[in-house]
């Protein structure tokens, strides 16, 4: 095989299940979890004469994304029917949107191996999700779960503009990240919140002209993502070099075999006999509320990554880090009111991040608000306890939800009680003749010795910076 003769040519479209607490078209729920065909009504199963009816807050969460991403919002969008067979759609069709969707255009800003990526969009538009196969084991037979048919998705489809699988990956993560920070999608991708089918297509290097693609369908995790790119570039390039034509079909991804299969021959738009959905009016957006969606937006991810740089001083890994989740930046900057940035930044970054990974992952299960952990830091600038005194605290702030400056009171010592380590000082020094004479002798090496001593005395509690300053001016008086 030779992939290195050819050129990636890849586009995501990506579904994202809008939060929405009811169905795109019905009063039902979109909770997950529910026991099958639990969260279902006459709209959703399809049942004759019963109208769709449009969410409102579906369009609204849809818009933020279009505004966010700068792309162009269409005044009088429409909704059509897109005619399929297959056992979880219980209309025979599923409304989307075709020649008229809610948005065109626009972009995702990525980094892959550190360069920044920008990939062009092609459009948003939003439509209902089918509902679930459940397929039994030995071949029993198969069942149908309506829970999610009627589920609002927003599709985001970008231009054939990524190139490797490792680009693909990167995509997928930055629009996680960016549908989440706007609140429209929890991103969950183990429920199906947000999915993705790729088409992949290899042409050889320096050819404009775009070769076959085939879909690869419903992958649903970053890992998932990359993996099943790679090995479809593998799979085209090893056709192409048999001198075999590549088929354009859609394939599944076999996560467990780590390969994919093909499922059926890719069908053109034309087959799905798209036509106008008689049973809703055109959507009309006007500029009021375009206007209204901008001016509700927060700060966006890369705005707020350099401000974080230029208005704190960070570095640009650890402004990434802090902007991965809007909760994570709103929180960094709460305890930044407080103490020096700079601190609290590598102390969330290094030490609260690793509580947070302890305790599952979630941010809002760790006991510990902003005020506590400026506060912490507050205490470490003004040399009130050292740094391994503000791990130790930090512990038990995680463990006791109690602020850092009742637990360093009740702790006894701290360093800015400069008369006790003056005193443990001298201690070891009066303690200890035979050293103090060899340092005197010049033989500095032994101050170590002291260091530790005065260390042991105050259960590591001391500044060593003061404990230094102390030694040195009792020894070499």
């Amino acid at each position: 095989m030779s992939a290195g003769r050819y050129e990636a040519v890849i586009g995501l479209e990506v579904h994202a299940q809008l939060t929405t607490r009811s169905k795109i078209f019905s009063g039902s729920s979109t909770a997950f979890g529910a026991p099958p065909n639990s969260h279902v009504d006459p709209v959703c199963l399809g049942l004759p004469g019963v109208l769709p009816a449009l969410n409102r807050e579906v369009i609204e969460l849809a818009l933020r994304l279009a505004v966010a991403t700068g792309g162009t919002i269409r005044r009088r969008s429409r909704f059509a029917r897109k005619h399929y067979f297959y056992p979880d759609l219980p209309k025979g069709y599923q409304i989307s949107q075709y020649d008229e969707p809610l948005a065109e255009g626009g972009r995702v800003e990525f980094r892959v191996g550190g360069e920044a990526r920008t990939v062009r969009l092609t459009r948003i538009h939003l439509e209902e999700d089918a509902g679930k196969n459940v397929h039994q084991r030995g071949g029993a037979g198969s069942l149908v779960d309506l829970n999610r048919a009627g589920v609002p998705l927003v599709e985001i489809v970008s231009e054939p503009e990524l190139r490797s699988a490792e680009e693909a990956a990167e995509y997928m993560r930055a629009l996680r990240q960016l549908v989440r920070w706007l609140g429209i999608c929890d991103g969950n991708m183990e429920e199906g919140s947000l999915r993705c089918d790729a088409n992949v297509s290899l042409r050889p290097v320096g050819q404009t002209a775009l070769g076959v693609k085939a879909e690869l369908k419903n992958i649903n995790s970053f890992k998932f993502v990359q993996a099943a790119i790679a090995y479809e570039i593998a799979r085209q390039a090893a056709v192409l070099d048999e001198g075999a034509a590549v088929v354009q079909e859609t394939r599944l991804w076999d996560a467990d075999r780590g390969m994919s299969f093909s499922m059926r021959s890719k069908e053109e738009a034309h087959d799905y006999r798209y036509f106008p959905e008689p049973d809703l009016p055109p959507l009309v957006v006007g500029e009021d509320w375009i206007a209204r969606v901008t001016a509700a937006l927060p700060e966006l991810p890369a705005a707020r990554r350099a401000r974080f740089v230029t208005q704190y001083g960070l570095a640009d890994t650890d402004a990434h880090t802090l902007t991965a989740e809007r909760d994570l930046a709103d929180y960094f900057e709460a305890a930044a009111a407080l103490a020096d940035p700079r601190t609290v930044a590598n102390w969330v970054v290094n030490e609260l991040l690793r509580e947070v990974r302890r305790g599952g992952g979630d941010l809002g299960a760790v006991p510990v608000p902003p005020a506590h952990l400026g506060e912490l830091c507050r205490l470490l600038d003004a040399a009130t306890i050292t740094g391994k005194m503000a791990k130790d605290v930090l512990a038990q702030m995680v463990t006791t939800g109690a602020a850092p400056g009742a637990i360093v009171a009740a702790a006894g010592l701290s360093v800015s009680d400069a008369g006790a380590v003056e005193a443990a000082c001298r201690a070891a020094v009066d303690g200890n003749p035979r050293q103090a004479l060899q340092y005197r002798g010049g033989k500095t090496k032994v101050f170590g010795f002291f260091v530790g001593e005065v260390m042991k005395a105050t259960k590591g509690k001391a500044d060593p910076q003061l404990v230094n300053e102390i030694l040195h001016r009792l020894l070499e008086a």
